[in-house]
């Protein structure tokens, strides 16, 4: 027996957006059941705007409503993180290594040395930056491209991305699933985390763009 679902009203600014992919996503779960969490979480790879600190808890909080089983959130959930990662992970291959080479020689502020760099470091640190990368927000679907670039053997990719995501995964339908109504908790602590996350990759870029613009600069005093 399916019970509907009745989520607080929000009305306005993030509360708006938070409402609209509630809504969504209850929709999926509540039209095919558990196999729709698993959709939804597929989508939020390939789509990293749809946040799955929204999806998550509350397939946790279906599970508490008895619309499937707590089990079934965990394996459906993780299922579609792993099915989204290796559609990533494909796109990467099919990008290849010559090709993305030569997109970046084409990019402003960004040298073939560059490349070599993050290159090397993604050979020193690929299975680490897969695994932990699951858990970071953004990062969550970026990593599988590189992945797929640098060809990382397709059997230890799904292996790491399984158990990063089972882990983030459990966290958070498990806190969803406890919390019940209050599920939305969740994703207001899962925000502060996110946005610490944007604010370091702005800081990075923006040190790496400086870094860049002084490096052409003394190029060009120098000749």
């Amino acid at each position: 027996m399916t019970t509907h679902l009745n989520l607080l009203p929000m009305q306005t600014g993030n509360e708006s957006t938070l409402g609209s992919v509630a809504d969504w996503a209850v929709s999926m779960m509540e039209t095919i059941g558990a196999p729709g969490a698993g959709l939804a979480i597929a989508l939020e790879n390939l789509f990293p705007p749809l946040p799955s600190e929204v999806i998550l808890p509350l397939a946790g909080f279906t599970a508490s409503q008895g619309n499937f089983s707590l089990f079934e959130a965990l394996f459906w959930t993780t299922a579609g993180s792993v099915v989204g990662a290796w559609l990533l992970y494909l796109l990467g291959v099919l990008l290849g290594r010559d090709r993305m080479r030569r997109l970046v020689a084409k990019a402003p502020l960004v040298d073939l040395e560059d490349v070599d760099s993050v290159e090397a470091w993604f050979n020193r640190h690929g299975y680490k930056a897969v695994f932990f990368g699951r858990m970071v927000p953004i990062f969550r679907s970026l990593v599988s491209i590189p992945a797929g670039i640098e060809r990382m053997p397709v059997w230890t990719f799904l292996g790491l991305t399984l158990a990063g995501s089972l882990i983030w995964n459990s966290i958070f339908v498990l806190s969803g699933f406890y919390l019940g109504e209050n599920w939305h908790i969740v994703e207001q602590y899962a925000d502060i985390f996110q946005k610490l996350v944007i604010v370091v990759v702005v800081l990075v870029l923006a040190f790496f763009v400086v870094s860049k613009v002084r490096k052409l600069r003394r190029k060009r005093h120098a000749s």
